[in-house]
């Protein structure tokens, strides 16, 4: 994947954007930046900038995607692909539904999606090495270049969904004490039931991403 770094940008995400506007841009394409000014998190909240950590958004055509992948389900596919990497590295980050990496209560990052025209749009922040207060920072030391190399690897293996997904589904259980937002409200995943296109079933109500 071919990747441009800056040193600073108000967000890898909305430049990606801009970037993507233009028909000639080719696919796929990474943004890598050393530190955020205005970094987007989930909900629309800000992503804390400190440097050493990673901030990185890549776009890809939705035609490149695995075609048994439900695009609400997007953040799910690419934030365990990258729970893998890390764990391949000596990690014992986990993936909470549907984008957020936690170790052991604390979060280290996540991700967000959003689709511009045909093209799917992925953000991401991890705390490689410092973190803001309330949360916490990845339990293993690697370099952002070295873990970018890995990760862009397993991405390009374009696994299908149905193989991602099976191995979150064994751990989804890991997710049963903690939280997740519907709707602005606050909701317990302890009674939730995974489906196997990547939606929540909660209180009768399927959910989906959304992120």
């Amino acid at each position: 994947m071919k990747t441009l770094f800056f040193k600073s940008l108000p967000s890898t995400q909305l430049h990606l954007k801009e970037l993507c506007k233009d028909t000639s841009t080719l696919l796929p394409l990474a943004v890598v930046a050393d530190v955020q000014t205005a970094g987007i998190g989930s909900r629309d909240n800000s992503w804390t900038s400190q440097e050493g950590n990673l901030f990185l958004s890549f776009a890809m055509s939705l035609d490149d995607l695995p075609r048994d992948l439900k695009l609400e389900s997007a953040s799910i596919y690419f934030s365990y692909i990258l729970k893998e990497t890390l764990a391949s590295l000596g990690s014992k980050v986990f993936l909470k539904w549907p984008n957020d990496l936690y170790l052991n209560d604390d979060k280290v990052g996540g991700m967000i999606t959003n689709i511009v025209n045909n093209i799917l749009v992925c953000g991401v922040g991890l705390n490689l090495t410092k973190s803001p207060d309330g949360f916490s920072s990845l339990d293993l030391a690697i370099s952002r270049d070295i873990l970018l190399e890995k990760y862009f690897i397993n991405i390009e293996k374009k696994r299908l969904w149905k193989q991602v997904f099976s191995k979150y589904k064994l751990n989804f259980q890991t997710n049963q004490k903690f939280f997740t937002h519907i709707k602005g409200i606050k909701v317990s995943l302890s009674e939730a039931l995974l489906e196997d296109d990547g939606s929540l079933y909660i209180n009768g109500e399927r959910i989906y991403s959304l992120r």
